[in-house]
């Protein structure tokens, strides 16, 4: 049973990663990884089934919380339920650091699309251009259509941060 908290931590990451690609493609999060995130997460605490029962009360009270937020345009659906998902797998004290890194993450991740308003608009880029060239064209095509942030960046490196700040 020593090896399921490890396992599922790395898993976890590798999903992150893979949340936050798909969120700068696409702005979208989807259901199937957010059930797996919640699924590694409780598997991850089952030696434990009272922080199980305290990680399920808490990420319900995060969610009512980041429902508001949703409810009033601050925050997308899709970044509610990978929060929850993610609360999911940590004690309340994990939690804690989960939203914290998240902001300062989401505030970064802010500041370098408010520094995208001052930097020149790039011509269109072609399919052989660099990644990252592509990338920045799309994301100042998007800036300049006001598309909301990817902010499941912001919580995928909340969540790594606070996956591996508890020890793999």
């Amino acid at each position: 049973m020593s090896w399921i908290a490890p396992t599922a931590s790395i898993l976890e990451i590798v999903l992150l990663l893979h949340v936050a690609t798909i969120d700068v493609a696409t702005r979208l999060i989807r259901n199937e990884m957010c059930l797996a995130l919640a699924a590694l997460g409780i598997a991850s605490q089952l030696p434990n089934p009272m922080q199980v029962a305290e990680s399920l009360i808490s990420a319900a009270i995060l969610f009512l919380l980041m429902f508001v937020l949703y409810a009033r345009g601050g925050i997308g659906g899709g970044d509610v339920k990978l929060l929850t998902a993610l609360a999911i797998g940590f004690p309340p004290t994990g939690q804690i650091q989960l939203v914290t890194i998240t902001a300062l993450a989401g505030g970064v991740l802010a500041l370098v699309h408010l520094m995208m308003r001052h930097l020149p608009h790039p011509k269109l880029a072609p399919a052989k251009s660099s990644l990252p060239r592509r990338v920045y064209a799309i994301e100042r095509w998007r800036h300049l259509r006001h598309a909301p942030l990817p902010y499941g960046v912001a919580i995928a490196c909340g969540g790594i941060w606070t996956i591996l700040s508890k020890g793999l």
